[in-house]
């Protein structure tokens, strides 16, 4: 089975700045593929080879921005969201789901962005943070690396890995199969946004059967799902009361992905504990933004909060404001890694909890050598490979997975959006 030899080789990303960006992404889609590779080749897989390229990973991890809709754009960022100026400095802001908009509305009394200046113009960054998080919204002050470090979060997680693998029962082994990795696997997907979403379109796109999970009265945004949904089917369910008909899927299951706030799931029974109390064998996918200990353990958070957070924006900073990574890498690093860690205990034969955090990706990239040579091939000279699909949604043009088998991109389907029945395929 041949695997790529070097997919973080290069500077691709126009304005990929002080942080080697590429290295941390093509690392994460160069073990997807080498556990992808493993795990088929323990199967008898006929698939010659599973490989990659700069601009399969430069356009995999872009993927929200090349998205179409029979021809238009993709939604951007919300008008609340974004960096603010407060009176000592600078906020990050997150207001992209309409839940967490109207808390930030209601947190600061603002009804757009005009108001939104104002008002945190005159307040203290840790006000603003303290205000729009204790209701419920999604805010950060923006710190430097440094100041990160001193923080009760910071310094409580500082310690720990990107992520961590804790095997639990043997499993019964795959079936030998002259086709893709995953047939004849199945997972239960309860992630959004982008990190687990990359992480269960990974696993589709190698032949599991994935069912993804969306609460009804929270749905996703629909461009979000579009961006990585290919090979999915997606159903909602209100876990309230229809709690019995997912323990009946999970009897069926092979992989659980969980990538909702830590802690929220467990009055359902749906935290990673719980389930492999009742199933040992299951292998359980566990995401966060912020790892699931310590002072900011159980908090909400997306990408861009987080590199606020750490030091990342502030180091993408220029004329004394602050910036951004070219791409969200630590989402999509992070479910290529998760995607790379449940391929390698299904290969090995066993049960088990892999825990990734976004935080943990953040680090990852903070602590790695600073690269010193301007980007060779900046990504606006990489052709970028996409599929178009036809989808209940419209003609979509998507960025497949970022990886070829036997030469091939991975592109499936994309289904309609919680139009699946509550059972396998």
């Amino acid at each position: 089975m041949d695997t790529p030899a070097d997919t973080a080789a290069g500077r691709w990303w126009a304005g990929s700045g002080p942080l080697d960006v590429e290295r941390l992404a093509g690392e994460a889609v160069g073990e997807v593929c080498a556990a992808a590779a493993d795990l088929a080749a323990r199967r008898g897989s006929a698939l010659g080879s599973i490989t990659t390229t700069p601009a399969l990973v430069a356009a995999a991890f872009a993927a929200p921005d090349h998205l179409r809709i029979d021809g238009r754009e993709g939604e951007g960022w919300a008008p609340l969201s974004g960096f603010v100026e407060a009176r000592d400095g600078w906020v990050r802001l997150h207001a992209n789901y309409p839940h967490h908009a109207e808390a930030l509305r209601s947190a600061l009394e603002v009804e757009d962005r005009a108001q939104l200046t104002e008002v945190v113009a005159a307040m203290a960054a840790e006000d603003v943070e303290a205000r729009v998080v204790g209701a419920g919204g999604i805010a950060t002050v923006v710190r430097t690396a440094a100041a990160w470090a001193q923080h009760p979060h910071g310094a409580a997680t500082a310690a720990e890995p990107w992520s961590t693998v804790e095997p639990h029962a043997e499993r019964r082994p795959l079936p030998r199969t002259t086709g893709l990795p995953l047939d004849g696997v199945r997972v239960l997907d309860l992630t959004r946004v982008i990190a687990g979403p990359t992480c269960s379109q990974v696993l589709a796109c190698l032949g599991a059967d994935v069912l993804r999970l969306d609460p009804p009265h929270r749905p996703e945004l629909i461009d979000q799902y579009l961006s990585n949904g290919m090979g999915k089917r997606s159903a909602e369910v209100d876990l309230a009361t229809a709690g019995a008909e997912v323990r009946r899927l999970l009897t069926r299951a092979d992989v659980v992905l969980l990538g909702y706030r830590p802690g929220s799931l467990a009055r359902f029974g749906f935290d990673p504990r719980s389930l492999l109390e009742r199933d040992p064998t299951l292998v359980v996918g566990s995401l966060s933004a912020w790892g699931e200990e310590g002072p900011w353990g159980h908090h909400p958070g997306f990408d861009s909060i987080v590199q606020a957070a750490s030091g990342i924006a502030d180091a993408y900073g220029r004329d004394g404001r602050p910036g951004a990574l070219p791409v969200q890498a630590l989402d999509h690093a992070t479910g290529y890694l998760l995607a790379a860690r449940v391929l390698t205990l299904l290969a090995r034969g066993r049960g088990g909890l892999v825990r990734a955090s976004l935080l943990g990706a953040a680090r990852t990239l903070l602590d790695l050598p600073r690269p010193v040579a301007e980007p060779a091939e900046p990504v606006a000279d990489l052709p970028v490979p996409t599929v178009t699909v036809d989808s209940p949604h419209g003609r979509l043009t998507v960025v497949p997975p970022p990886f070829l088998l036997d030469g091939r991109t991975a592109g499936r389907a994309v289904g309609g959006y919680g139009a699946a029945p509550l059972s396998w395929a």
